[in-house]
Parts: structure tokens; sequence; C-alpha cells
């Protein structure tokens, strides 16, 4: 398979994960348990906002695209970006998560783990795009976690 056949492969699945985020995220609020409803849920969620403002801040406005793939400039490591290296989607995964803990369900879970699965699906095909695009980029991947600091 050439590069770009790869490439457009991963965008395809990575759109793919998206459309399937969205529509579990979607769901939750439907369903009316994304929202915490706790102050210790309310206040991670507040700090998850505030980590995705702060790595678009950090970005600098670099376009959002429903299909991963690196933008254009250098690969950014400062920011969020020295703790995980994808703090947007770690920033949807504590929101996700802070939300469930309080509307505890069977159906929740699954709607959940659905919304976990597309970040995951994201998350590997970006990176798989991003080594492409930055030689850098694994010596990067090497020291900083992908969305929880230290951990994972």
């Amino acid at each position: 398979m050439s590069d770009d056949n790869a490439r457009r492969g991963f965008q395809v699945a990575s759109m793919i994960a998206f459309v399937v985020l969205v529509a579990a995220i979607a769901t939750l609020v439907y369903r009316h348990s994304l929202i915490a409803t706790h102050p210790a849920g309310i206040a991670v969620q507040i700090l998850a906002f505030a980590l995705m403002i702060w790595a678009r801040v950090t970005l600098k406005w670099r376009s959002f695209q429903p299909a991963a793939g690196p933008t254009s400039g250098d690969l950014i490591t400062n920011g969020p970006y020295r703790f995980v290296r994808h703090p947007i989607y770690a920033a949807i995964f504590y929101f996700l998560i802070a939300g469930l803990i309080f509307h505890l369900s069977t159906i929740n879970i699954i709607i959940a783990a659905v919304a976990i699965v597309g970040l995951a699906v994201r998350i590997a095909c970006e990176e798989h795009l991003l080594i492409a695009q930055y030689p850098d980029y694994p010596a990067y991947a090497a020291r900083t976690k992908r969305v929880i600091p230290f951990v994972l």
C-alpha cells in the first residue's frame, strides 16, 4: 500500500471514529447523562474544559479537522503537550468519565465505552500520521504519555 493510500485509510478510519464519538456524546446528552451532578464531577469537567482550551490556544488555533491528520508547522511539545500527547482527547475522556461516574447505568457505561473506543481509534490513526510527518515524534512519544500524565 502506498503512503498516500495508507494516509487516506487512517483519515477514513479517524473520520468514522469521529462520527462514532460524536454520536455517543450526543446520546449521553440526550439521556441527560453527560454533565456531572456532583461538585467533584463538575470540578473535573470544568478542569477538562480548561485543558481543552489550553491545548487549542497552545496549537495557536490550528485548524480543526474531523479526519485525524497533522496540521502544518512544527511538532508542538509545550503547554499541555508537555504532559500528554493528546490533551484535547484527554479532556474529552476526563469529561466523559466524570459524567459517567455520576450517571452510572449499564447503558451509559456501554455508550461511554463506545465513545472511548472512538477516541482510541482517533489517537491511533493520528499517531501513525504524526510519526510519518515528524521524525522526532517517536522520541516525544517515548517520554510523554498519551492521555493520563505519567500513567497512560
